[in-house]
Formats: C-alpha cells, sequence, structure tokens
C-alpha cells in the first residue's frame, strides 16, 4: 500500500460517503505506513480519529483490502510533534474539571464587546448524545477542538428544546479550555442587531466593524431572528464574509434551515449554506431515557434522599417527547413536589403532579392513530382488529393496540373497551397483562411494541 494508491482509494471513498462526509471526516486523514497488517493513518486531532474509527473503520478497511489483503486493522494517530519525547501526546486525555460555574469565554479584546453571558450547565459532559443529535454533537466537538476545520459556518438548526443552544454553549467553554488565547465571541442575534442599531445611533460604525471583524471565532444563537431587517442583515453579511476571507470560524443556530428562513436574503441564505448543515433531530424514546436518567443523578445532589420507582423514567420518556425542555421542567416539578409532601416518586404520584403536562403531551396520539398504526403494521384489516374474530392472528394484535392505549394514552379502560368493539374493561385487562408477560418471554413481541411506539411519537 502506497500513499499514491491512497489516493486512489479516497476517490472511491468519496463515491461512497458523498462530498460533505468525505471533506469532513475522510480528506483529513493521511496514510502513514502498513506493517504486520495494521494500516496507519495520521489524524489532525484525537476526536476525529474516533469518529472516523467508529464510524468508517469498516468501509476504508474493506477498500484496504482490495489494494493489500494483509491488511487486518486499522489505527489511527496524531503525529507526535517535533521536539515532542516518545512518551508525550499532543493531544493528552483531559481530565474533567469540578462542575463549578466556568467563567465567560474571554470577550474581544479590540473594544468594548463581551460575550454573552454561558450557562455553566450547558457543556459536552452534561450532553447525552442520541442517534437524533449524534452528527451535530460530532461537528460540534470537531470545531471545539479549536484547529482548522474544513467547514465554515457551521449552522445547527432544530426545533425548540433540542439542543441547540447546549451545543452553542458547549463549544465556547471547550474553546475556553482549549485554546484561551482565541477571541471567541458568543451573542445571539437580537444582540447582534441591537449592538448594530446602536453603533448606527452612536455613529460609530467602524468601531463596529472593527470589533467584529477582530475576533477568531464568531458564534451567532438564533440567526432567524434577523429576518427581515434588512440593514442588520446588510453588515452581517459583511462580517460574515470578511472573517470567512480571514479563515475564522463561524458557528450559526436556527430553528429552521437556512432555505426555510422566511424574508432572509438570498445571498444570506447562500452563504450559510455553503458550510456543514446538521439537523438536531426531535428525540427517540432512547435518548429522552437517557437525559432523564442523567438529569435524576443531577436531582439527587439536591434531594438526596428521594427515590424514584422503577418504570416513573421510562413513563416520562414515552408520554413527554416533543420538548427536552418540557421533559426536564417535569423532573424538576416532579421532585420538588415529592421533598415538599415528603413521598416517593412513584407513577401514582407522577400522575397527580404532572397531570396537566401528561394530558398536553398526549393530544397527538389517539386511540385510533394507534389502532391504524397496529393493524397496518400486522398487515390485517382495522374492522377485524376491532372486531368479534378470536383468532390469533387478530386477537394478539389487538392485546398489543389495547396495550398501547393503556400506555399511551390517557384513556380509561373502560373506555378503551368501547373503542374496540363495545368489550368489557376486564377483557382490556387482560390484554395488556398479556403483552406485558410476553413482551419479557418474546423477543418478537418487544420489538413489535418499540417498533409501533417510535412510529407513534414521530
Amino acid at each position: 500500500m502506497t500513499k499514491e494508491k491512497w489516493g486512489q482509494l479516497r476517490q472511491r471513498l468519496l463515491k461512497t460517503v458523498g462530498q460533505n462526509n468525505y471533506t469532513n471526516w475522510i480528506e483529513p486523514i493521511e496514510f502513514r505506513a502498513a506493517d504486520d497488517g495494521i494500516a496507519t493513518f495520521d489524524v489532525p486531532t484525537n476526536f476525529l480519529g474516533n469518529y472516523v474509527n467508529q464510524n468508517y473503520a469498516d468501509l476504508i478497511l474493506h477498500e484496504l483490502k482490495a489494494e493489500d489483503p494483509t491488511v487486518r486493522r486499522l489505527r489511527f494517530a496524531v503525529p507526535t510533534p517535533v521536539g515532542a519525547t516518545a512518551g508525550s501526546s499532543a493531544h493528552a486525555p483531559r481530565q474533567p474539571k469540578p462542575a463549578a460555574a466556568p467563567s465567560p469565554v474571554k470577550p474581544a479584546t479590540n473594544g468594548n464587546l463581551s460575550t454573552a453571558p454561558l450557562d455553566a450547565r450547558f457543556t459536552f459532559d452534561t450532553f447525552v448524545v442520541g442517534k437524533p443529535n449524534e452528527l451535530a454533537h460530532a461537528a460540534a466537538r470537531r470545531v471545539a477542538e479549536g484547529g482548522p476545520v474544513t467547514f465554515n459556518p457551521l449552522f445547527l438548526y432544530g426545533g425548540v428544546g433540542l439542543g441547540k443552544t447546549h451545543l452553542m454553549h458547549a463549544i465556547a467553554h471547550e474553546l475556553r479550555l482549549r485554546r484561551p488565547e482565541m477571541n471567541v465571541l458568543y451573542l445571539s442575534a437580537e444582540q447582534f442587531m441591537y449592538r448594530f442599531v446602536q453603533a448606527l445611533r452612536d455613529r460609530k460604525m467602524m468601531d463596529f466593524k472593527e470589533i467584529f471583524r477582530s475576533v477568531d471565532v464568531l458564534m451567532v444563537d438564533d440567526v432567524q431572528f434577523i429576518a427581515g431587517k434588512d440593514s442588520t442583515q446588510e453588515e452581517f453579511f459583511h462580517t460574515f464574509n470578511a472573517l470567512v476571507d480571514q479563515n475564522k470560524q463561524i458557528i450559526i443556530s436556527a430553528d429552521r434551515a437556512p432555505g426555510e428562513i422566511k424574508d432572509l436574503e438570498d445571498r444570506v441564505k447562500s452563504r450559510l449554506q455553503c458550510g456543514l448543515v446538521v439537523d438536531l433531530h426531535p428525540t427517540d424514546y432512547e435518548l429522552r431515557l437517557g437525559i432523564l436518567q442523567s438529569k435524576v443523578e443531577l436531582q439527587r445532589i439536591n434531594y438526596p434522599g428521594l427515590e424514584v420507582e422503577a418504570g416513573v423514567l421510562e413513563f416520562l420518556a414515552h408520554r413527554i417527547s416533543t420538548n427536552v425542555r418540557v421533559l426536564e421542567g417535569a423532573l424538576t416539578r416532579l421532585f420538588a413536589f415529592a421533598s415538599l409532601v415528603g413521598r416517593e416518586i412513584n407513577m401514582e404520584l407522577t400522575q397527580d403532579c404532572l397531570s396537566d403536562v401528561l394530558r398536553a403531551s398526549e393530544r397527538k396520539i389517539t386511540v385510533e392513530e394507534i389502532q391504524r398504526k397496529v393493524s397496518d403494521h400486522y398487515n390485517i384489516r382495522l374492522s377485524d382488529m376491532i372486531g368479534p374474530k378470536r383468532l390469533r392472528s387478530y386477537a394478539r394484535p389487538r392485546q398489543v393496540a389495547m396495550y398501547l392505549c393503556k400506555k399511551m394514552t390517557s384513556r380509561s379502560l373502560p373506555e378503551i373497551g368501547r373503542r374496540f368493539g363495545g368489550r368489557d374493561h376486564t377483557t382490556v385487562m387482560h390484554g395488556v397483562k398479556r403483552i406485558e408477560e410476553l413482551k419479557i418471554q418474546d423477543g418478537q413481541i418487544a420489538e413489535d411494541l418499540e417498533l409501533l411506539r417510535r412510529a407513534l411519537e414521530e
């Protein structure tokens, strides 16, 4: 295997992974040597090496074996800097810091322009990663290393409470720790506009331009706020161009993709789309459960004696699916309420304390929707599932639908029974109990339930 062969192989990888993934993850790695069945690659950072190893190693190894069948595995390493001792590393693991409030990111030194306050809770350590936010997290970590990045700007977008601001703050915190000499400016689009208007009013536009163009990293949150504000967009566009021309990093967040922001000038949209645009998808069940588990550990610092009954977190992760902030707020309220009344956090207390939140979150899931999804999943007619037939091919899906109605709606057992062809509430109870048993014994039933739950929560 030679470097020339690696160059040819990279072109094949480009066709497989696409231009964006290739530019961000494959292009920065360089083939060093192949020895004793191990192909070694130089990578700019440990993080990039770890990401490539986790996501592209099998693909690279497959392509390498086509050129050199002796290659058995890959190794990714950061080259040792000139003058470093053999045992040292340019990227030694950093020990986690105590959870004290980090001081603000270093303000711009050229003028009186400080960064917006950063939330001490919003760090990479407290960000729970799952499939919906995996790419956004990886891109944010890459930028937070402070080295050269192949995408500029990084544009993060998604709905309310999905983690955009958390990642923005985490990047700023990490840059301050890794590269304290860098001039990092974090502010909201509203603050950008306010300072622009203030500079116009005070006739200090040259100072404003000089200050904003002196930063090493510009981070602007909620950029959709400047849509429709022509003068602010004009200045933002020129600031953006000036920083990109100087190879300074820009990180932007918004609630929608650049092309979907109404009243945003086409040239601004085009500029925002020229880097890496990453969508933070709505959370799935596993991610919500992981977030709840991490928040429970934090709540136990304030409420050390409180216990959470088994099943409560799973229940909340299923029922509150639209917004992570609502989920966290519900848990905070639950702990405070349980502490005040001196009770354990069990299902009864959870449903009493969070009745309004649960009602609001379950409006989108109806008995009828569950029945349709289940009948489609098992490829049977809805009328057969609801009707009187007792064949197992109809009875089991019927019990699955009853179980999901019990778990995902607030309907009573008699009401669920009425929706299933006027059946008695004891029939519903039996169906729910049977599915709970089968969920443990039968892997297929458990998989069906999870697939259906995800489909209903989308």
